[in-house]
């Protein structure tokens, strides 16, 4: 059993984290273009498919840049709170979408996440706490 965690960039040009068990691969984020978040799993040495979920902390572009065309590419459903998906001007072709609120936790394949809210000027701003495996991990 294993846990990977790869910070895949933090800061104002683009956020965005895997994270991956043996049996699950979640997207913290998606700050990057498609092609940019390929291009870094590449430089990690991690595939780009076969994705569980993305997971989506707030709506500001340097977290959401990619979001539309990578969730339409990887045939991941988007984990998002209500408030940020209303905030996301959106097209027509993305409709995989599982809503989740701070403070309560959901699981994809074996990692359960918990959202919490953090202060920042978004519409929900959240942070996530991981559980898998007997690892936790915080992604802010």
């Amino acid at each position: 059993m294993s846990v990977r965690i790869s910070v895949l960039g933090s800061g104002s040009r683009g956020n965005s984290t895997l994270i991956s068990t043996e049996k699950t691969r979640l997207l913290i984020d998606a700050g990057f273009s498609k092609r940019e978040t390929y291009a870094r799993l590449n430089a990690v040495g991690e595939r780009s498919n076969g994705f569980d979920a993305i997971v989506i902390s707030h709506e500001h572009i340097d977290h959401v840049r990619g979001l539309e065309t990578l969730a339409l590419d990887l045939k991941a459903p988007i984990y998002i709170s209500s408030a940020t998906r209303e905030a996301i001007p959106w097209g027509r072709r993305v409709q995989a979408f599982e809503l989740f609120s701070a403070g309560k936790m959901f699981t994809v394949g074996d990692i359960e996440v918990t959202p919490f809210t953090i202060p920042h000027d978004a519409a929900d701003p959240v942070a996530f706490r991981l559980d898998t495996q007997g690892i936790r991990v915080g992604v802010v």
